[in-house]
Order: structure tokens, then sequence, then C-alpha cells
């Protein structure tokens, strides 16, 4: 099996369908079958790519006496890989052309194969003159479509360019430590013992990130529930809602369940139901706190719709981890870059304006909600909160006074590899239980 052949299809699904990665990836059952160093290999093209696909693409064009049939999906994906591995990789030059030659005929596309050897060798021919193109053109450049990069530029003009960085950077491989069976030193010490090498996240105290990224179940108490694989942004939710035993407890939006699992593992004596609308991703979250040991209600449901859930009883917290644009995340998913479109924004900010205040009234008079985005961009965080909180008289926001990310007119964000972190933002929404509103920030 070419895996370059395996990669290109896989490409085809995202550049020609619009699918993200994780549904264009081969199963679990197809990646069983490939050699473990192989599978490497898959994942760094794939992902690769579409880290890369503006730069990539650029050039590509500058190499093509004319334009592919756009019904070619899988040669154009070759060879983006194929210049992929040329200009990131260290693989040998003779060895990246020769299997992108030999996956063009694996494909059943022989007329693709000396398209590949010719575009390839004139990009190693003409590799100095075509990168010094690269940087005339922004887009090439940051890798990044304009759209986004000027509306980066807008929305951070003193950060932007260390957020393009970050986002052209591999993610770390972050980690959650279940402190109810044992600290986060006790567990970095274990990893220690196992030869693996981790660090922790200073301002959250559940994180560790790895050195190396390792499969899962390699780590050690995986399986029982000790650890799980969660970016440290993300550990900041639970602490943040102010838990205690007893209470009843919304996570909207839950799937996959990261954030629940760490909800209950911060306070395991909660009434907790974890809503998604996605009953397929639901699943993925009951898999998840089934490994933890841990039990929480699941109902697949619209949150805008909470008559046709709900039974009456109002939440004394509710996690709204909103859809979003996924912008504080590109790193991890760098798909998004090519399949997120500048009027997804204004769609999506009226989704999360929806949603809130469609789960508002489900809130306890003194109950708090935590608003939640993996975005960077402030049409979707603090513009959203501003303006929920502009038409209601029964809202406030408190203040978050913290150690990590930044603090805005409403809310706080965290920046794309800021304390190795992801793009993350959140907003303390609290419901008075008399008259007036408190301010006091919470920390």
């Amino acid at each position: 099996m070419n895996i370059r052949a395996v990669a290109a299809q896989v490409l085809a699904r995202v550049l020609g369908e619009g699918r993200s990665l994780t549904v264009a990836f081969p199963p679990a059952s197809v990646l069983e079958r490939i050699d473990p160093r192989d599978r490497g290999l898959l994942q760094e093209l794939c992902y690769g790519v579409c880290r890369w696909q503006p730069q990539l693409q650029a050039l590509l064009d500058l190499l093509l006496e004319r334009p592919l049939d756009p019904r070619q999906p899988s040669v154009r994906a070759l060879l983006l890989a194929g210049l992929y591995q040329l200009h990131h990789l260290r693989i040998p030059e003779h060895a990246a052309v020769a299997e992108t030659v030999t996956a063009a005929r694996q494909l059943h596309k022989p007329w693709a194969a000396n398209l590949c050897n010719a575009v390839l060798r004139s990009f190693l021919r003409r590799r100095t003159e075509l990168l010094a193109q690269m940087e005339i053109d922004a887009e090439a450049r940051t890798a990044h479509p304009r759209w986004l990069l000027e509306q980066l530029q807008q929305d951070w003009p003193d950060d932007w360019a260390v957020m393009i960085t970050a986002n052209n950077t591999r993610p770390p491989f972050a980690l959650r430590v279940n402190q109810r069976h044992l600290s986060r030193e006790d567990y970095q010490s274990r990893l220690a013992t196992a030869g693996k090498s981790a660090q922790p996240v200073a301002p959250v105290a559940t994180a560790l990130i790895l050195t190396e990224p390792v499969e899962p179940m390699t780590l050690p108490g995986f399986a029982e529930g000790w650890v799980s694989v969660q970016d440290a942004a993300a550990q900041l939710a639970a602490p943040l809602l102010k838990l205690q035993s007893g209470l009843r407890v919304l996570d909207a939006c839950a799937a996959p369940g990261g954030k629940t699992g760490h909800i209950l593992e911060w306070v395991p004596a909660l009434d907790l139901t974890a809503l998604d609308q996605d009953a397929g991703r639901l699943e993925r979250v009951r898999e998840n706190l089934s490994r933890l040991r841990l039990n929480a209600r699941l109902i697949a449901g619209n949150a805008c719709q909470p008559a046709d859930w709900w039974d009456g009883v109002p939440y004394d917290r509710i996690l709204l981890d909103a859809p979003c644009s996924a912008t504080g995340v590109i790193r991890r998913h760098p798909d998004i870059k090519l399949l997120r479109r500048d009027t997804d924004i204004a769609v999506l900010a009226r989704e999360q304006q929806l949603i809130l205040s469609s789960l508002w009234p489900l809130l306890r008079p003194g109950g708090r909600l935590l608003y939640a985005t993996c975005s960077v961009l402030r049409q979707e965080n603090e513009q959203v909160v501003a303006a929920f909180l502009a038409n209601r008289t029964d809202a406030g926001e408190l203040p978050i006074r913290a150690d990590w990310g930044r603090s805005l007119p409403y809310g706080r964000q965290i920046l794309p590899g800021e304390a190795g972190m992801d793009g993350f933002y959140y907003a303390v929404l609290v419901k008075p239980a008399t008259a007036g509103v408190a301010s006091c920030p919470v920390t």
C-alpha cells in the first residue's frame, strides 16, 4: 500500500468534497492494517498539506502550465503532498518524487505519473526563485486564507503575526490528569518511569504537555481513567464553573465529552446532563465517561429548542461550549483554513446568540453560565456576550481575574500558543438571585 496514494484520497475528500479531516481519515479498521510508521507518515502528509495548503497551492499554480481539471481532486492532492514532502519534510528528494509518481499509478491515473514527475523536479530546479515569489504574496507567505488573515489583523493588530506562527506549528500533546486518582506530580513521575517526558502547564493545575506524542492507550493508567488527552485551555472550564456537590449542571453542546468528563472529575457528586444535537457524537461522550467510570444523563437535543428535552427543573450551572469557527485550534485542525469561509462568521454569531438566549431561561436565579468558544474572533466572543447583556435585565458578567490569557471588555481570551495552550474564550454570566448583579471578579 503506497501511503501517499492513501493520503491523496483523504485529501481529495477534504479539498474536493469539503469534508473535515476527521471524517475523511480512514476508519480505525483500515488504519490497523497499516504499519505504525506509515500511519505516522499518513497523518503528517494529510495534516501538513492542510496546514500549508495556501502556500503549496500558490507554488503549484506557478509550476503548472495550465490549471488542473477540477474533476481530478486526487491528482491535485497528490501534487500538493509531493510539494509538502520536498519543502517541509526531511524525506530524501529522490524518494519523495519516486513514491509520489508510484502513487499516481496506484490511483489508476498513469497520465498523472508523468505530471507529478515533471512538476516536482521543476520545483527542485526552481526552488529559490519560487520561494522568493511566495514572500510577495501574503496569503502564500503566511499560509492563511486572505479573509482570515485580514480578520486576525483587525481583531489583534499587535498579536496577529505571533498567532499566524502558532497556527502553522504542530500542536502540543496535552494531557489532563484525573486528580481523583493521583496528583499531576505523581503522574509526571509515572510518565518518567515509563520513559516519557512531560512538563506542567503553569496556569492549569491538571495539565501536562508530553515532549513527544504517543498513542493514548500506551499512557500509564489511560484505560483506568487516570489521564485524558485534552488541551490545557479546555481544562479551564471546570474550575470556572465554581462547582459544588449536589448542583444541577447542564453541559450544552457537550460532544465529544472532554469537558463533561473533567467537570465530573472535578466534583463527582453532581446531577449532570450532557446535551448534544448529534446523537452519533453523543456516543463519544458515553465512551469517554465509561472509560473514566463516571455517569451523566445524556440527551440528544437542540439547545435552541429546550421545550423538546428540558424537564422544567432549572440548572445551577450551565456550560455553553458554543459552536464556533474553531479559529483558535487551527494548529490542531488545519483543515479549518480550507473549510471555513468569511461568510460563516456572522452566521455562527447569530447561532451563538440564539443558543445563549434559549438556554438562559433554564438557569436558576443565583446560577452562572459559562460561555466558551475555541475561536479567536471577537465577533463570536465578546461581541456575542455584549449583545446578549445589552438585551437582558436579568444578566450580568463577572470579570475573570487570572494569570492566563488577557482581559477583554467582556470575558477573557487565550491566543494560540500562549503558555502552550490553544486559542479559547471564556465569559462568566450570572443571573442574580435578587435585584442587582454582583460585580465581584472570578478567580
